[in-house]
């Protein structure tokens, strides 16, 4: 009973944090579920009506991403070919109340909508999003406006070469 319990209160907190009409902190474990909740939750935004273009998700690795891409393409890819039963069964499995004939047609138009965005959906890293807007800001973060970002082998050999010259500081005194 107790168990029945916890699934009951997961998924209702689930449910509470796919609603994109409050704001809402998501932090779990692997595996636990986050990336279907934060899918649903952009699904039933372009479903109300927001623009693809003013979502911004961020992720922490690339490999998450991809994933939420992935999986957010896929379905609304397969929203564009369901019947009208099917459709609205999917659409009610997100909470986002699609047995009217408008709301079918919205989630029918959504992976063109997508995919016209320019500039494409945004799903992206924490670090990507940093960069970009260190770009189109960069006297305001006081850096040289075509700064680069360096990649692992250039930092880890600016860290040995700092490593280097500490060492030989030490050494001579």
């Amino acid at each position: 009973r107790d168990m029945s319990e916890a699934r009951q209160r997961a998924e209702a907190a689930q449910t509470r944090a796919a609603n994109p009409g409050i704001s809402a902190w998501v932090g779990a474990s692997a595996g636990s579920g986050k990336t279907k909740l934060l899918t649903d939750r952009l699904l039933r935004l372009l479903l109300a009506g927001t623009p693809p273009g003013r979502i911004l998700c961020l992720t922490f690795t690339k490999a998450a991403a991809a994933e939420m891409s992935a999986r957010l393409f896929k379905r609304l890819g397969e929203w564009a070919l369901l019947d009208d039963a099917e459709l609205a069964k999917a659409l009610a499995e997100i909470d986002a109340q699609g047995g009217k004939a408008e709301a079918l047609r919205r989630a029918r138009t959504l992976f063109a909508k997508a995919l016209e965005t320019p500039g494409g959906l945004k799903i992206q890293t924490i670090h990507a999003f940093c960069q970009m807007l260190l770009s189109r800001f960069p006297v305001e973060a006081d850096i040289p406006p075509r700064f680069t970002v360096l990649d692992e082998r250039e930092a880890g050999e600016l860290l040995e070469d700092a490593r280097r010259r500490v060492l030989e500081r030490a050494v001579s005194g």
